[in-house]
């Protein structure tokens, strides 16, 4: 082997070491900067801060609606107050006639005899007093006039044999006034009759005076329910 061959495969040699040396650019492994991983973290926060922010807004949206509905609803429940008390202005200072929460009420001694279903002669002049008025009123906003009839909690059966119990009672009292009211010209479309007993006590019956104050009749404007659907 000569001199030049020998420096050769020292050449091959230094060549392939250098080869298998890993340089001093490929030590390092490559790494993202910092202000990059900060900024995806505060991208990330602000996203969740957005999120919470809109449904609070949502939230607050709905809540504003609910009160807006409701004070709407409180006004329109006035205006008919007003306009039902101005309506029965007259009745209402006779001292026979009561309007709460949009409830007419009519004590059971002004319209019947006790445990009676027959109408007195001054029952009879009430209705027709309040016939004109509640007509105009109920023509005017397109509804209803439910009669209701209620008794105090004595079982009928001890003081009368023509009614099975209280509910019999309060029910043959509300058409009575329901036909008295389309006798003296209440539409019969406008008027309807309901019983509920000694159910819904105006007053507790724990003595006579309360328990004449649930031998009462109530009427109360209602809408007109719905056409049913075709």
């Amino acid at each position: 082997m000569s001199v030049l061959d020998g420096w050769d495969d020292a050449a091959d040699v230094g060549e392939h070491d250098e080869a298998l040396s890993p340089s001093g650019s490929d030590t390092a492994p490559d790494t993202a900067p910092v202000w990059a991983v900060f900024g995806d973290l505060m991208a990330g926060l602000l996203g969740a801060f957005v999120l919470i922010l809109v449904g609070v807004l949502v939230v607050q949206m709905d809540l504003v609606s609910h009160l807006q509905a409701e004070v709407q609803k409180r006004q329109v429940e006035e205006q008919r107050r007003m306009a039902l008390e101005k309506a029965l202005a007259i009745p209402l200072r006779s001292g026979r006639v009561t309007l709460n929460n949009g409830r007419i009420g009519i004590s059971g001694s002004v319209l019947f005899a006790f445990n009676s279903d027959q109408l007195r002669p001054e029952g009879r002049q009430l209705l027709q007093a309040l016939v004109p008025p509640l007509r105009v009123y109920l023509g005017e906003r397109d509804e209803m006039l439910m009669v209701s009839g209620f008794t105090d909690d004595k079982p009928v059966q001890n003081r009368n044999d023509r009614y099975a119990d209280n509910l019999e009672l309060s029910a043959q009292r509300a058409l009575t006034v329901t036909r008295a009211l389309i006798g003296e010209g209440m539409p019969s479309s406008r008027v309807f009759a309901a019983a509920f007993g000694a159910e819904q006590p105006a007053a507790p019956n724990t003595s006579e005076a309360g328990r004449a104050l649930n031998r009462r009749v109530e009427m109360a404007p209602v809408p007109k329910a719905a056409p049913p659907a075709p």
